[in-house]
Order: structure tokens, then sequence, then C-alpha cells
């Protein structure tokens, strides 16, 4: 088993539990007070892109990139001469082929096209407690930014608010509070970039989501078909501790486990023996036994969509296995649908199974390999393929960049999970410590700033290297409206760009659609086979001998 390195001394970024393959801590606490890298990226921003204390040390690699199949075995290639993609009014000269002359802005989609500032989106968070807790950071952060949110699964069938009636779909849902709430959140800040997507389940659907969505928000919002997620091969789960809540919640349709009805659950429960309660979805495509039947009915599903007036539809798939992976790069191509977001082994945000989380699905890079091998062949057949994101494990700018590289040229964004959630987090603690009136309301978590944040200041000004371009881009009055959340997403997101700018960069390449898998090599022979990317020094070394020997 690898064992990822618990701090980085260069930048000084530790971490307090158990480290993923991602940088992250397995377990990511909402009111952890510091310091993996992507929670000191929320508030320094690009600074920590480069070692600490400059002037009193020297830093070197410490090159444990060769180890194992995973996105960390991949290199970055970088060349010494050469310059494409520049934008625009630019020339090949010294003085314009700077990073910052890079752009990271992206786009996605088939006959409407859906722009992003940033190469990246986040997962899809739906109706855990943590996601409704601290949306509103997320939401504007990422309008701000200018990049796609997802609302997803069972946002509408948990909410007690929500009044749902019997019925056909079509008019099933009447009020839809946190629903609303979220998308209107997001599109209070959106300036044309990025987009507000909702997703789907079997509840969902049955509810009537897609129905309420199109009637009050039309064109706005992309709708997504969801068949899966790298985290866990069952439906998503919530755990509640209410007994009250959990019988709503079974009068509402769901599995809940165990049983809230059940007298000997409830004599449990009283006692103290029992604590809470795990509510499931359902699993899709029960009733179908072959790859044609769900090819019929998934274009039924996105016919229905586009009959009720949805332009933009996208499809979420898990790391079920090759065939799976096959159906949805083929059918979401003849779909026409938008975007196909590919989700490894090794993400998550919510709540799965541990052991499930563990054991179950395809690693992120094996799958995201195999995910370019079958675009390739459809695309060598005449056929045009879907745009893709991929997901699962991903929190750094290196990763983004080796993940559109392997995808290309078919890979549009990366899907983050748990990384663009913890400037959320983050910035809600602060914001709930330097407003003690608010910190109930916001949920913050914090009655004091820890040291890791006191290094960096103690007003908001200091402590958020993006504050003052966020308030560039919305007013010294609107300012103090955005949550401090936001201003640190901002900030991480900013520290992103620039790092993925450097990269293209190194790589001669000037904007998203240069980058290509001839810019990433396998930084082990195990990694060249399974993901069919070519071992350092077997690239260009016929170029290279070429020069030698002519």
């Amino acid at each position: 088993m690898i064992e990822w390195p618990k701090n980085n001394d260069a930048i000084g970024a530790v971490n307090r539990g158990v480290p993923a393959e991602s940088g992250l801590c397995t377990s990511c606490h909402a009111d952890c007070k510091g310091r993996c890298e992507a929670w000191l990226s929320s508030l320094k921003g690009r600074k920590l892109l480069y070692p600490r204390d400059f002037g009193n040390i020297t830093a070197g690699s410490a090159n444990t990139t060769h180890l194992g199949v995973n996105y960390n075995s991949l290199r970055i290639q970088g060349y010494n001469y050469g310059a494409k993609g520049l934008p625009q009014g630019l020339s090949t000269s010294a003085d314009d082929c700077i990073f910052p002359n890079v752009s990271v802005a992206t786009q996605f989609g088939g006959a409407v096209k859906t722009t992003a500032s940033v190469p990246i989106m986040t997962g899809a968070l739906g109706s855990t407690a943590i996601a409704r807790k601290y949306w509103d950071g997320f939401a504007v952060g990422a309008a701000l930014v200018g990049i796609p949110i997802v609302v997803g699964e069972n946002v509408v069938g948990i909410d007690p608010d929500a009044i749902i009636h019997e019925g056909s779909p079509a008019n099933r849902i009447e009020k839809a509070p946190e629903l609303d709430r979220r998308i209107e959140t997001y599109l209070r800040y959106f300036d044309g970039n990025g987009a507000i997507i909702v997703q789907l389940n079997v509840e969902d659907t049955r509810n009537g989501v897609a129905e309420y969505v199109i009637d009050k928000y039309g064109d706005k919002v992309i709708i997504e078909l969801k068949w899966g997620q790298g985290a866990k091969d069952i439906g998503g789960e919530i755990q509640v501790d209410d007994i009250d809540y959990a019988r709503f919640l079974k009068a509402r349709g769901y599995l809940v486990d165990p049983d809230p009805t059940d007298p000997a659950v409830q004599e449990a429960y009283r006692n103290g023996g029992l604590k809470s309660f795990a509510r499931h979805s359902r699993l899709g495509y029960t009733n179908l036994g072959t790859a044609d039947d769900v090819r019929e009915d998934f274009m039924s599903s996105v016919d229905h969509l586009r009959g009720l007036g949805y332009q933009r539809i996208s499809l979420k798939t898990g790391s079920y296995g090759m065939e799976a992976l096959a159906m949805a790069i083929k059918f979401a191509s003849q779909a026409r649908l938008d975007l196909l977001t590919v989700d490894g082994s090794g993400g998550g945000t919510g709540m799965s199974p541990w052991n499930m989380m563990e054991t179950w699905g395809v690693p992120s890079l094996l799958l995201h390999a195999k995910t370019h091998e079958y675009a390739s062949l459809l695309a060598a057949q005449g056929e045009d393929v879907v745009d893709l994101a991929f997901g699962g494990g991903l929190a750094r700018e290196d990763h983004v960049f080796k993940a559109l590289a392997l995808g290309a040229p078919f890979t549009k964004l990366v899907c983050m999970g748990r990384a663009v959630m913890i400037p959320g987090f983050l910035g809600t603690n602060i914001e709930g410590v330097l407003h003690p009136e608010r910190k109930a309301a916001i949920h913050g978590s914090w009655d004091g700033l820890p040291p890791a944040v006191k290094d960096v200041g103690t007003k908001a000004e200091e402590i958020f290297a993006g504050y003052f371009d966020v308030q560039a881009k919305v007013g010294a009055e609107e300012m103090k409206n955005i949550p401090y959340g936001a201003i640190a997403m901002w900030t991480f997101t900013d520290k992103l760009a620039a790092g993925l700018q450097q990269l293209m960069a190194g790589a001669r390449a000037f904007s998203i659609d240069k980058i290509s898998r001839d810019d990433i090599f396998a930084a082990n022979r195990e990694t060249e086979r399974e993901a069919k990317v070519p071992f350092i020094t077997d690239v260009m070394d016929e170029a290279a001998r070429a020069i030698l020997t002519s």
C-alpha cells in the first residue's frame, strides 16, 4: 500500500489525518483548523505555488510521484522551444509568451456552448447536511469564479418544507424552497461563465424535479441524468439522528435503515441503543437486462427532457466497469449530450459506506485512460464524441493538467468534489469568528482564529489573498454580502488557475485545447502499461537519437 506523505515542508502544508492520493485527508472535517495544501491555498492563494521562507531556504523535490498506478505516477512534459495556442494579437516573442498570457478558459456542449473561466467544476453537492449548510460559500464562490456547480440528488425529496403532491411528475412539486435557494444563490452572481447543473436520480424523476426546474428556470439550468458516482455503487445516502425526520423520509418514499416505523427500532431509539438512521436512494435500471434495454430507456429519458424544453443535458456515471463506461460514452454521444462526467473510484463528498468506497470500482487513472481509449475508438469511426469531465480524487493544478492531457482532446473539465468544499468550510469558520453575530446562521465552527490563520492575518482583508480581487469584481458596497467561504473559494481557485497557467506555459500550450497526451508521460512501467502513456525516457527518444546521429 502506498503511504502518501503527511506533510510538505517546502510549502508548509500538513495533513491532520491520513492523506489520500489527492493530497487531502481521507476524512476532511468542516471544523478543521488546518493546514493541508487546499486549506492553505484558500487563504494564501497563488503564493502557495512556491516554497515558503524565500531568501532563507533552498528547496528540492521529494520526488514520490513514481509510486504505483495513479495520477501522481504521471509526470508533465516540458519543452525548450515553440509556442502554440497563443491568444489572438500576441506574437511568439518572449515578451508575449509568458504564463499570465495562458488562457485557462474552456467550453463544453453541443448546440449550445457553455463557457467556464477555469476548467474545473464542482462535484455533486446534494442532500448531505454539509452541502446544505455551506451552500452559500460554494455557490457564490463558483459563480464569482465562473465555474459550473452541481446540485446533487434528493434535494427536493428530503426538504421538509417542500410540497409534493400525488400524481404525474408534471405537477407533483408545488414548492421546493431548498432547491430554489440553491439555484437562486448561484444565479445571483452568475455572469455568463459557468453553469448551475441539477441532478436527477430515481426519486427526483418520480417527484418531477425536471418538470419543476424547467417551468421555473427555463434554459438557465443544465439537467443531469445520474448513473452513479465513484464513491459507491448504490444510491446516495444521508444519516439522520431524529426518528421523526426518519419517519418523514420513509413516508416520502425513501428506504430508511433501520425502519423507523418498526416498534423494536423505536424502542431501541428511545433507550439510546440506536442513535441514527441511514436514508438510501434506489438503484436505477433494475428492470433492464441488456445494454440495448439501457440504451432504449436512456434515449427515452433524454427525449423526454428535450420535450420539456431542456437545451442542455449532461450525464454523470461512476466507476462500474468497461461495459458501463462504453455505454455511457456511446449513448451520451448518440444522444448529443453536452457533457459526460466520468467519476473514478477514489473520490466522494458525502456519506458512502467506507469499505465500499475503499474496495469497489475502477480507480480514477485506469478508468480515465480507458475513457480516452473508447472515445478515440468512437471518433475513429467518424462519430462525434460527447465532451468529457474527469473526476475522482483530484485536487491540485497538476491533477487538472494531467486529467485534461490524459483525456485530450475530449476532456474539457475536471470535476473536484472535496477540494473545492474546503474553502467553503474554512471561509465560513473565519467569518463566524470575525462576525460572531452571524456564527450560528452560517454554521461557523470556531470560537477563535487558530494559529495557522493568525499566521496569515487577523482581518479578512489580510487573511484572504483574493479579497480585493473579489471586491474589484462585485464592488465595495456588494462586498459586505459576499460569504467568506466564497472569497476563500476564489483564492483557492486563483492558485489552481495560476499553477495551471505555469504548467501549460512550460508545455508551450497557451490554451486549453492545445493540451495533448504528448504532454504527459508515465513515471513507471506499470503506469505505462495500464494507462497507455509512454514511459519518461521513451518519449521523443527517437528524435533525440536523430539529433545525435545526424
